[in-house]
Formats: structure tokens, sequence, C-alpha cells
């Protein structure tokens, strides 16, 4: 096995005693502390599963599928890192186990490993510590910030700290270990139990691997009696036990560490010497808002992916979400989100009049025939009520389909996607999208990634990014058909953003002298929303959702 590149480092981040500990935030605070001490930082998720990407899962199952400006479909971590860092990534900071076993053995079929037998260790192993060093290089940084998904102890990760392990191995002052843990506060006990937690990492000792920080998620902060306890029975000094008690906003995560010098300890650790002293006054002018604001905006986000309850939903549309969040702090506001089930506007006009109880609308992106119905009857409500409704790719789809039926007179207009056999496809498939559906190839095969867009003066598109190109990123089969363009821009839909070459339309929007804030993108805005850079399309929404209030 060859050496890591000499002075690079690694920070390898895996959760002990239970999911959903925090990990993904945790490794995206680490980032932004290491940032800000002046180290050129990548942030690399590994997703243990066998799909080789995210994007033929089930957001009800996995959450938001965050696409990369590479075309990449990701897990929701990558998200967090490019909001938390305030920067893209690239297709080599992902990895899952189905990308690893797909390339070991085409590889293989290639005879690339000279006749050998092919095992999980050492060339499944080696292929994750390749794929961690090229991450490395491709970045140019000094540290990459490593998080294993799922729990000490699971199956499905075991290789991936074992390729860890190994690159510790052969380098060992320039590979960390993060341990985030949990430790319970039982409500009939009240007191904070660390026995979890010291068998977590009993567990990792199993594999080889000795915790070099462990940061203690809890509902409340880590007393210095617990750290005592922990460092004696983890083999980790107390300094290094960072308290992680829950916030109310995952932006207060960082600053948390800071207070508790978690970036003094990172330091230390990796014998690098600051370049500058951390400067956090913006990112704690953004987090303050979080708490703070002069007033409410009433969001409603017509959506149908509230099987499993409201915890999994808001990970449906994490960025969405977000993005809200962050352009409502901007305008010195707080957003109020409601989940609206769009099965529930299929009934009749009464249950849909109850949105008008709302400053802005959203319809987010998704697919399939769930709820279409009562998606389209919130749009022609938000329509015809002047309420700001904004539409993010379906929701585009159904805006045009929307304005069709009843203002373009094309009363059974709809999408191929769901009618096939609609007398009025004015959403229809992409042509080169046809055989690859008809030979069932649907793993990353839509319109991914970023691809610029032309945006047409005078409109409420220009006006927001202030500029006449940008790029944006995709993730959809079905287009505006170019056959209903004419006829829909005649009624009076104009299509603000449309590809260099005009053929595919990005934006659809209707003037200000007809509505206040009525538009619809192909692409996904959200996706590059940033806490500090807020997108230019949710400022305009949410400026105009807040001027809704007053009227």
């Amino acid at each position: 096995m060859k050496r890591v590149r000499a002075g690079h480092k690694y920070i390898f981040v895996i959760g002990g005693v239970m999911s959903a500990v925090g990990k993904g935030i945790a490794t995206a605070s680490i980032g932004k502390l290491l940032t800000a001490r002046g180290l050129s930082v990548n942030l690399v998720k590994i997703d243990p599963y066998l799909n080789v990407d995210a994007g033929t899962m089930n957001p009800i199952e996995h959450g938001e599928v965050f696409v990369l400006d590479s075309g990449l479909e990701t897990d929701q971590d990558m998200g967090n890192y490019e909001r938390f860092l305030g920067r893209d990534l690239g297709p080599d900071d992902y990895m899952t186990s189905g990308m690893v076993y797909q390339s070991v053995i085409a590889r293989e079929r290639n005879l690339g490993y000279g006749g050998k037998c092919v095992e999980a260790i050492p060339h499944v192993r080696d292929e994750i510590v390749d794929r961690l060093k090229r991450a490395a290089e491709v970045s140019g940084s000094d540290v990459s910030v490593v998080e294993i998904g799922g729990t000490i102890g699971d199956f499905q990760n075991a290789l991936f700290i074992d390729a860890a392990r190994v690159m510790h191995l052969f380098n060992p002052g320039d590979v960390l270990f993060v341990m985030v843990s949990y430790l319970p506060v039982p409500g009939t006990i009240g007191e904070m139990k660390t026995k979890p937690t010291q068998n977590a990492v009993r567990e990792l000792n199993s594999y080889g691997v000795q915790p070099d920080i462990i940061i203690a998620r809890s509902t409340h902060t880590l007393d210095q009696k617990r750290k005592e306890k922990l460092s004696i029975s983890c083999n980790v000094l107390p300094e290094h036990i960072i308290s992680a008690p829950d916030v109310g906003s995952i932006y207060d995560v960082p600053l948390n560490f800071e207070r508790d010098k978690l970036s003094d300890t990172l330091m230390e650790l990796l014998e690098k010497e600051p370049k500058k002293t951390p400067d956090f006054s913006e990112w704690k002018a953004f987090a303050e808002h979080a708490h703070n604001g002069n007033g409410v905006v009433k969001i409603g986000i017509v959506g149908k992916y509230f099987d499993t309850g409201n915890f999994v939903l808001s990970d449906a549309y994490l960025s969405v979400i977000e993005a809200i969040k962050f352009s409502a702090y901007a305008h010195g506001v707080k957003p109020e989100i409601a989940w609206l089930n769009a099965k529930d506007y299929e009934k009749g006009p009464d249950q849909v009049s109850e949105l008008k109880e709302y400053d802005g609308i959203i319809v987010p992106g998704g697919f399939g025939e769930t709820g279409i119905e009562g998606k389209i009857n919130a749009i022609r409500f938000a329509r015809e009520n002047k309420i700001p409704y904004f539409g993010l790719c379906y929701g585009m789809q159904l805006m045009t389909i929307e304005y069709a039926r009843n203002v373009a007179g094309l009363a059974k207009a709809h999408t191929t996607e769901i009618d096939p056999d609609t007398p009025h496809p004015v959403i229809a498939i992409l042509p080169a999208q046809v055989e690859k559906l008809a030979k069932k190839n649907y793993g990353g095969t839509m319109r991914l990634g970023a691809y610029p867009c032309e945006l047409t003066k005078g409109t409420i598109a220009a006006e927001s990014y202030g500029g006449a190109s940008i790029s944006e990123r995709h993730r959809h089969r079905f287009e505006v058909n170019p056959k209903y363009i004419e006829q829909l821009e005649k009624a009076g839909l104009i299509f603000s953003g449309k590809s260099p070459d005009g053929r595919l339309m990005e934006i659809a929007e209707l003037p200000k002298s007809a509505h206040p804030f009525m538009l619809g993108t192909q692409f996904h805005p959200e996706l590059k929303a940033r806490p500090l850079t807020p997108h230019p399309l949710f400022n305009a929404f949410i400026k105009a959702a807040i001027g809704q209030k007053g009227t």
C-alpha cells in the first residue's frame, strides 16, 4: 500500500451508540473551524450502502438527494458540508460501498489485478484508501475530514474503518479519529450515563482504532465529572472530550465547539500552525438570526412525502427548508413553515382555501402522480388569490400545466410522466431520456448537475439575480414541450430563463403587473443556497411573502 501524501492530514469521524447522532453536522462544523484557522479543507462522506449513488433511494427512507455541480446524486450530508463551508464540493468527495465494489469488480473483469484472487482484504479496502487519497489530491487541501456513515459495530462500515486504521498505521502522525457518541439522560434516573459511550469506544478499539477526540452528544452540557470519567475509561484526555448539547439551530454547533476549544485541540493534534486568528463574527451574526427576528413569515410547503411523519419529511425537503431560513434571516424575519399534504387538496375548494392563511406557497420537487391534482389546485388558488408562489422543478412543471388548463384554454393539459395519452402534453420527456427509460436505465441518467441559463431582461428572474447569465443544478427527465411555448406565452406566461440555445425553458413567471410573485424553476435553486449568501430567487420570494402580510 502506498503512503498518503506527505503532510496531508486526515480526520475520520465515526459514530458511536446510535445512528442520527449528528456526525454530519459535526463533520461540517470541524471543516468550518479548520477553515476559520486558515487551513484548506475537503469534506468526504462515506455511505456504506450498496447503491452506487443516492439517486435511486426514496426520500422518505433516506432523506433528500443532494446533487452536486458534477451531477453526482449524493447523501444530504453533502448539502450540509457545502452550506457550512460556503463552497461547492466535487464528486471525489463522496463514496458509497456500491461505487467501491463496482470499481473493484470492473478492474477484476479487465485483469487489472493480474490474475490474483480478489478479496475484500486487501483489494476492496485499498480501493477505499485510493479514493480518499485521490479526493485529497484533487482538492489540493491541507486536511480531509471524512465522515464514515453508520455506527460502530455495523457490518456494513467495517471495511471503511479498517481502511482508516491502515492509513493511521502507515502515517500515525497524519491521521486522527473523532468519535461522535451519545450520552443519554434517562428520565427516570435523571443522570447522564457514560457507559454506552465507554462500550462504543471499547468496540472501536476492537477494530484496532483509538479515538483521539470524543464529541459527546446529549440533551445536556457535559460536566467536568463526566469528562473525567470518560477520560479514564476511554483513554482520551479530558480536554479532548467536547461537549455537544442539543441546540436550537445546527448553525450554533461550530460556535459551541469553539467554546470548548475544539479548533485548538485539532490544531495541536494535527501539528498545524494556525495561519490566521479565527473570525466567527459573520457566522455569529447569522446564527443569532435563527433565534431572533422582527416578525414571522408563514410559508406553506405543499408536498407529498408525509408517510412516516414530520421527522423524515424535514429530511426529504432539507435544502428547501434551509434556503427559506437563509433568506428569511437576511430579511430580518423568522420563517414559520407548515407541511401541507397535497392529497388533502384533491378533495375540493374548502380544503384548498386554507392556503389564504399563508404569506407564501412552495411546491417543491418530486416525482409521480401522488397528490398531483392537489398540487395543481393549490397552485391555481395561489395564482388567483395573488399569494406569492415558488415552484421548484416539478413545481414549475405543475405551474405550467395549471396555467395551460385554466388560462391558455388547454383543458386536459398534463405531463406525459403521469398521462402518456394526454391531448396536450405541455410537459414531455426529454428526447434523450426515451431510450434510457425503455431500457430501464434509471440510475444516474436524468438531466443532472449544473447547466447554464440565460435570463430575459426586465423580468423578476433577471432582477433577482442582477445579471443575464447564471448556472444552476438540475435533476429531472421532463421539460416544457417546445410545441406549446408560443401558445403559453400568448396567454401571458413568461419564460424568463432559457438554455443558451433557447430550446429548454428553465424559468417560468408571471409579470408583476399580474401577480406579486408567481415563478417556477426547472432547476433546484435550493441546492446553491448558503447561510451567508442566500439564494437570489428565495430572497425575492421571501420579500414578496413579507409584502403579502401587509395586504
